[in-house]
């Protein structure tokens, strides 16, 4: 019950964005806050098990039945190459929409916990700094400051590169 108290007091939040901002849901991975495009949640769910698909890589957890929809799961942190952990009551799903050329899909990602939605003006959005070759930020949209803690945007398209895109493409025919 408490989650989807959470869920509905985000919802509310911010209900009148600024026309110079963007929304983002907020939201953490081993203690480093992150971010997506309000605009492209669908729903949070509840960690729930995922039917598992054979010779899927380790970070797709599997698929789960969303009102008649395949959605393929994806554990953020595996996908980050970030230490696994045991996921709990605040271990949430959040089903967004990921657009893939001309392809629009539903994909759930597995977060340690959701925080809140942040209208952020775009003068305060950064470019991610240059990493070299050796670190690919493609699916970093920007970096923001939030109450002297910073937030890293994602790309939810970005993220989802062509070679997840063809394993989820796989999971969902």
């Amino acid at each position: 019950m408490e989650i989807e108290n959470q869920i509905d007091t985000l919802s509310m939040m911010n209900s009148d964005p600024d026309l110079n901002s963007e929304q983002f849901l907020s939201f953490f991975l081993a203690g480093e806050e992150y971010g997506v495009d309000i605009l492209r949640v669908q729903e949070i769910k509840c960690w729930e098990s995922a039917t598992e698909i054979p010779n899927s890589p380790e970070y797709i957890k599997g698929v789960i039945n969303l009102r008649g929809i395949i959605v393929p799961i994806v554990d953020l942190r595996q996908r980050f190459d970030l230490e696994a952990v045991e996921y709990n009551e605040t271990t949430v799903v959040i089903v967004l929409n990921v657009k893939n050329g001309d392809k629009e899909r539903t994909v759930g990602f597995v977060v340690d916990a959701v925080s809140e939605v942040y209208s952020i003006e775009s003068d305060l959005l950064q470019a991610p700094p240059e990493m070299g070759n050796s670190i690919d930020l493609n699916f970093v949209k920007g970096l923001t400051s939030v109450n002297d803690n910073m937030v890293v945007l994602l790309d939810v398209d970005k993220l989802m590169v062509m070679e997840d895109s063809n394993e989820i493409e796989s999971l969902e025919a």
